[in-house]
């Protein structure tokens, strides 16, 4: 399957595709560590409304094919310059996360970069590993989607 993806600024009208791939429950299941409330559209805002405000935050929109897809983004949240991306579910599978990541790292060449993924999160494990992060630690943490504590692992990317 061939595929047509860009990166670019994340704009305003991007926000409601982001706001609905963040509906679907399996990519919440996924993701683990998400939003008390995902349904919650004012807190999603407000986030996002933060998110723009940063400037330490470099942010893209994932396009395949001229279509929001997902978004990526490196932030220091927790201290750390820590990479975070979420990907429209019917395109997992296709390459679209790896190729957007490797596409995302040309642009920011920070170094070290960390990077965190729910213990049983295969595919975005494997995704950032392809990528060149490498596990480095593990951390347990409560996880909103999952309502309890897990495991959460530490990627680095040097």
């Amino acid at each position: 399957m061939t595929y047509e993806l860009r990166l670019r600024e994340i704009e305003e009208d991007d926000l409601e595709a982001f706001f609905e791939h963040e509906q679907d429950p399996i990519s919440i299941e996924m993701a683990a560590f998400t939003a008390d409330d995902p349904s919650d559209r004012e807190a999603f805002l407000d986030r996002w409304t933060r998110i723009f405000a940063d400037g330490n935050i470099v942010g893209r929109t994932i396009l395949v094919d001229d279509a929001v897809v997902g978004s990526i983004l490196v932030h220091n949240w927790f201290g750390d310059p820590e990479v975070t991306y979420w990907i429209d579910r019917d395109h997992w599978g296709k390459g679209v996360a790896t190729s957007a990541l490797a596409e995302f790292l040309e642009i920011v060449e920070i170094r070290p970069l960390y990077a965190r993924v729910a213990f049983d999160n295969h595919g975005s494990r494997r995704v950032l590993e392809k990528c060149g992060f490498v596990v480095t630690g593990s951390e347990r943490g409560h996880a909103n989607a999952r309502a309890e504590e897990i495991e959460e692992l530490v990627l680095t990317l040097d």
